[in-house]
C-alpha cells in the first residue's frame, strides 16, 4: 500500500508539473500576440530559453537555498520513493521559471537578450529561492514568527505572493530601468503612436493555455493524493469566471483586457484557494479583473509605465491583492475554512513586495551599469526579431 500511495502522488505531482510547463508556452503565445510583430520570435526564444537555463540554476542552486535538499546523491537513493522527490523539484521548478516568463511580458520589444538571460539565472538561483524558502519550507523562522505573533503563518497555497507578486514587483524593476518604447509617448507625456496587439487570437490563445494550466498550478500544489481538494478547484473556476466578467464590463469589451481578466482573478485566487468559499472566489476574482483594468489604464496612460503586457498590475497588484484576500475572504466569518489572520497576510504580502521590488532594481540596475539592458535605438526599429536572431516571424 506505500508503494501505491508513493506511485500515486508521483504520478499526480508530475501530472501537475507538465500542466505547469504547458502553462509556459501559455506566457509566450500571449506576448506573441501582444508585441508587434517584428518582435514575435524574440517572445517565443525568451520564455523557452528562460525555461532551460532556470532549470539549471533551481537544480544547482535554488532548489538547494530553498529547501536543503540537493541532487549529487547516488540515483538510486534519489530514486526512493518513486522518485518523489524529483518530481517535486520538477513541479516547483515550473513554478519557479515562472518568475522570468513574468518578466519577459514587461520588458518586451527593447531588451537586450543575454542580459535578460544573465537576470533571469540570478532571481531563480538565489532571490526567487530566498523568499520561497522563508514561505513554503519555514526558512529563518519568518512563519514561526508571524504565528506566534499573529496566531497564524502567512497563508499563501499555491503562489499569489511567493510567485505572482513576486514576478510582478520584480519585473516593475526591470521595466522603470528600460524606459519606455521608442515613440510609445510623445514629448508631452501622452501616449504615441499605436501599439495595438499583432494577434488577439494568439493572444487569445495564450489566455487559454494559461487558464487550462492554472487547475495544475493550483489544484496540484497539494502535491499529495491525499491532499487534493475539489475546492480548490472550484474556487479557481470562480475566480476565472468573476475575473473574465469584470474585465469584460471595466474593459468595455476590449479583447485585450477580457482574456487577461480571468487571468487576474486566477492569479488573486491562489493564496486563498485551498480556504476560501466559491462565493468568495467570485468576489477576489471579479475584484482582480476590475483592479487589472484600472491599474493597466493608469501605468500605461498616466504614470508612464510602458509595461508591454501589463504583467505588474496583472501579477504584481493582483497577487498582493490575492495575499491581503486569503486573510479576509478565508476566515470563517466570511464562509471560508479559517486558519488565516489578516496582519499576517498583510505583512507577508509587504515582506514578498519588498524583496521583490528592491531585488528588481538592484539587478537589472547592475546589469544596465555593466552592461546595458536595452538594445539601440536601430535595433528597437528594426525589431527583436531581426536585431537578435536574424529571422522574422513571418516571410512574404
Amino acid at each position: 500500500m506505500e508503494s501505491l500511495q508513493a506511485g500515486s502522488d508521483v504520478v499526480f505531482v508530475l501530472l501537475g508539473a507538465i500542466l505547469v510547463l504547458f502553462m509556459h508556452s501559455g506566457f509566450a503565445f500571449l506576448e506573441v500576440g501582444t508585441v508587434r510583430e517584428k518582435n514575435q520570435v524574440n517572445a517565443l526564444v525568451k520564455i523557452f530559453t528562460d525555461f532551460a537555463v532556470c532549470t539549471v540554476a533551481y537544480f544547482l542552486i535554488g532548489y538547494p537555498l530553498a529547501y536543503g535538499i540537493d541532487f549529487l546523491a547516488p540515483a538510486s537513493e534519489l530514486a526512493v520513493n518513486n522518485g518523489y522527490e524529483l518530481v517535486k523539484f520538477f513541479f516547483l521548478l515550473t513554478f519557479a521559471a515562472a518568475i522570468p516568463a513574468i518578466i519577459s511580458g514587461g520588458i518586451a520589444e527593447r531588451a537586450r537578450f543575454y542580459p535578460q538571460v544573465m537576470a533571469s539565472i540570478i532571481i531563480v538561483a538565489l532571490v526567487y529561492p530566498f523568499f520561497e524558502g522563508i514561505v513554503w519550507n519555514g526558512n529563518l523562522g519568518f512563519q514561526a514568527w508571524l504565528e506566534a505573533t499573529t496566531g497564524a503563518p502567512f497563508h499563501d497555497f499555491a503562489g499569489s505572493i511567493v510567485v505572482h507578486a513576486m514576478g510582478g514587483w520584480l519585473a516593475l524593476g526591470a521595466v522603470i530601468l528600460l524606459g519606455a518604447r521608442q515613440g510609445r509617448y510623445s514629448r508631452n507625456g501622452n501616449p504615441g503612436a499605436n501599439f495595438a496587439p499583432s494577434s488577439i487570437p494568439f493572444l487569445a490563445l495564450g489566455a487559454w493555455i494559461l487558464t487550462v494550466g492554472w487547475f495544475g498550478f493550483n489544484v496540484m500544489s497539494a502535491q499529495s493524493v491525499a491532499g487534493v481538494s475539489g475546492l480548490v478547484a472550484m474556487n479557481s473556476l470562480m475566480a476565472m469566471a468573476g475575473g473574465a466578467i469584470a474585465a469584460l464590463i471595466a474593459g468595455r469589451a476590449d479583447p485585450g483586457f477580457l482574456h487577461n481578466g480571468p487571468l487576474a482573478g486566477l492569479v488573486a485566487v491562489c493564496a486563498g484557494s485551498d480556504v476560501m468559499h466559491p462565493i468568495g472566489s467570485l468576489i477576489v476574482g471579479g475584484v482582480a479583473g476590475a483592479l487589472f483594468v484600472g491599474a493597466f489604464t493608469l501605468a500605461q496612460n498616466r504614470l508612464r509605465i510602458d509595461d508591454v503586457l501589463g504583467v505588474w498590475p496583472l501579477h504584481g497588484l493582483c497577487g498582493a491583492w490575492g495575499g491581503i484576500a486569503a486573510g479576509i475572504f478565508g476566515m470563517e466569518a466570511l464562509g471560508g475554512l479559517g486558519g488565516v489572520n489578516l496582519l499576517s497576510q498583510l505583512i507577508g504580502t509587504l515582506a514578498g513586495i519588498t524583496i521583490a521590488t528592491v531585488s528588481g532594481f538592484i539587478i537589472y540596475g547592475l546589469l544596465k551599469k555593466l552592461v546595458g539592458i536595452r538594445l539601440s535605438e536601430e535595433e528597437e526599429f528594426n525589431g527583436a526579431d531581426l536585431s537578435i536572431h536574424k529571422i522574422s516571424s513571418t516571410t512574404h
